[in-house]
């Protein structure tokens, strides 16, 4: 019975590795020539951009509109941003100790790197533009995901609002949430040859690049992300309901890790995710306004990438990475760039071009920066998604919820 249940809890993501392993040793063995594998995972990633938006759209809006009253919602959201910023900071400290430990070094500066052609708008302007767009068609874009959100969260006060009168409108959203999560599950049927291909791709194209000048601070990220991932994942499951709660997580996440990890987004692994948290018995309506938000605003990852970047400017520039003032700077610069600056419009340019900034590096120092983001970026969007889970996990713990112990 043992082994029988953990084929069948692991079965999907077991396949999944399968997939993952055999399209990244393709990759190797077919290198520039696996791009030509890369249109079946287009085709995967293009599916589920395309059911994302009105999924998150459905979820928020009936999750805030079967709510008994506003005050829940309040609550849901305060718990909610006390969680992400708590999780962002221990993401900071992680990587502070990381590369304390082995400081970086010897990057090269000569990588080619142009600014995008809008550098010049403020960043008041870029909030605008992320909160709202100007015609409702623009909300209908996984570009506009944080305007989608807030007026996803709207749409349902306003039915909540409404009462009676709203009732059909009520079930609509309900309706539609039910089956834009059936049509996801189809997709996800696709996931071993879409993401297999994805990854044949990846490994063949961008393999190389890993061997570079670069490879120290991808030495540095990937092992201290993991160790974050593992060990600090395993302690947030364990208080959000001890023991059984971080087999369960492990159990459930897998799959989300595996998607975040493989296209670089943590809005594509919203569906997965959504339903890890079910698995993981989050109620209905703290995953579906925590998780869509969370991988909008929420992003560990981004604070453990934004510690290396700084801390790999402070070595070429011949400063010293210690003292109070510049690890606490350091901190809330990983912060901003992390729950902030990450729902903004190029806001992982703009939170590059705060540290360099913040510190006074030259504008040469932005090329640096910007392709070890590149190069950070899978495993740091899957430390994003798989954080806005067990993130869930822990809200609903603090309101008062029991989580399911299988």
């Amino acid at each position: 019975m043992p082994k029988k249940n953990f084929f069948k809890s692991y079965a999907f993501s077991l396949l999944l590795l399968a997939a993952i392993a055999a399209g990244s040793g393709l990759g190797f063995i077919l290198k520039e020539k696996a791009s030509v594998l890369k249109p079946f995972g287009d085709v995967f990633l293009n599916l589920l951009f395309c059911l994302v938006v009105p999924l998150v759209f459905f979820s928020i809006a009936s999750a805030v509109s079967g709510m008994k009253n506003a005050r829940r919602l309040k609550k849901i959201f305060l718990v909610m941003l006390v969680v992400f910023v708590g999780t962002g900071i221990i993401a900071s400290l992680t990587m502070i100790v990381g590369v304390k430990a082995f400081p970086p070094a010897g990057i090269s500066m000569d990588t080619g790197f142009m600014p995008p052609a809008d550098q010049s708008v403020g960043v008041g302007e870029r909030l605008a533009q992320a909160v709202s767009v100007p015609d409702f068609v623009e909300l209908l874009s996984r570009k506009s995901m944080l305007a989608l959100i807030i007026f996803a969260v709207l749409i349902g006060l306003a039915t909540l609002a409404a009462g009676e009168k709203g009732e059909f409108f009520k079930k609509f959203l309900f309706s539609g949430n039910e089956v834009f999560t059936k049509a996801i599950g189809y997709v996800m049927g696709y996931a071993p040859i879409g993401l297999g291909a994805y990854f044949a791709y990846l490994t063949g194209i961008l393999g190389p690049q890993l061997l570079g000048s670069y490879a120290q601070a991808v030495g540095i990220y990937y092992p201290v992300s993991l160790l974050y991932f593992v060990a600090a994942f395993s302690f947030y499951a364990y208080l959000a309901g001890g023991v059984a709660c971080v087999g369960m997580f492990w159990r459930n996440i897998i799959p989300t890790a595996l998607t975040a990890f493989g296209t670089g987004s943590s809005v594509a692994a919203i569906p997965s995710n959504l339903d890890a948290a079910e698995k993981n018995g989050v109620p209905e309506d703290i995953r579906e306004v925590v998780i869509p938000i969370g991988s909008t605003i929420h992003m560990d990852g981004s604070c453990l990438s934004a510690i290396l970047k700084i801390a790999v400017l402070f070595s070429i520039f011949g400063m010293e990475f210690s003292g109070p003032g510049t690890i606490l700077t350091a901190v809330a610069i990983a912060l901003l760039s992390g729950t902030v600056m990450s729902g903004i419009p190029g806001g992982g340019f703009l939170g590059e071009m705060m540290i360099v900034s913040m510190y006074g590096f030259p504008i040469e120092a932005l090329p640096v920066i910007s392709l070890i983001g590149t190069l950070v970026d899978p495993p740091a969007t899957m430390v994003n998604a798989a954080g806005d889970n067990v993130c869930s996990m822990l809200v609903a713990r603090i309101l008062g919820h029991r989580l399911a112990s299988s």
